[in-house]
């Protein structure tokens, strides 16, 4: 089970990967096409090219873990393909997840940590 939590950072990959590609190609391409590293304990999400199944990888502290998903019926929302990549909110991560339309869904603004005076 993959735990979401609130102020994870989650990356978006816009354009379709090879469903075939584990670990190491999936790491690859979060250097190369996200500029992240895959190492950061962020989450970072691919889907097909029929936009029926995603993979997420992240990192545990130990590990590398692979997380995949296939819908039985419909796809999954997914922004426009251009190069690149998004952000989403951890909210966001668990609508798309499960199927629904998370673009619909307005985050509220970042708030900044609390100074002290």
């Amino acid at each position: 089970m993959l735990t979401i939590a609130p102020g994870l950072k989650v990356y978006l990959a816009c354009k379709p990967v090879d469903m075939r590609r584990g670990f190491d190609g999936l790491a690859a391409d979060v250097t190369q096409v996200l500029r992240a590293d895959p190492y950061s304990g962020a989450v970072f999400i691919f889907r097909s090219r029929r936009g029926d199944y995603l993979k997420i990888l992240a990192w545990d502290g130990s590990g590398l873990c692979l997380f995949a998903k296939r819908l039985e019926k419909g796809r999954f929302v997914w922004p426009p393909i251009v190069e690149g990549g998004l952000r989403l909110s951890a909210a966001q991560l668990a609508l798309l997840v499960e199927g629904i339309d998370w673009r619909r869904t307005v985050a509220p603004a970042e708030v900044a940590a609390p100074t002290r005076a």
